[in-house]
């Protein structure tokens, strides 16, 4: 897993052509906007986050956010557990987001 900052998460990721971006806030806070292009899995979920992430590709390059960078830090160690390489995590999450949002 690695952290980056909002500057490199965007120009790591417009760079890659195997990326996902993963969304693991709740309903709630994905209705007040997201980042485009996301996926959305809340990690609260547990058990049944898993479930989903194991539907996921492995062999993508995962950018992960929450609102602040908690959840997603956390949802990055889970993901490498399971076998996901490449995760990065977007420090300050969407509540300091400055890109385009739907």
């Amino acid at each position: 897993m690695a952290d980056l900052t909002q500057e490199d998460w965007v120009n790591q990721l417009k760079n890659d052509d195997n990326a996902i971006i993963l969304d693991v806030r709740t309903e709630d806070e994905v209705a007040e906007g997201k980042i485009p292009n996301a996926l959305h899995i809340d990690i609260y979920k547990g058990q049944g986050f898993i479930y989903e992430v194991e539907e996921l590709d492995k062999s993508k390059n995962m950018y992960v956010y929450c609102k602040a960078g908690g959840r997603s830090a956390q949802a990055c160690a889970i993901m490498n557990q399971l076998g996901f390489e490449n995760t990065y995590n977007l420090l300050g999450g969407f509540s300091e987001w400055t890109g385009e949002v739907e």
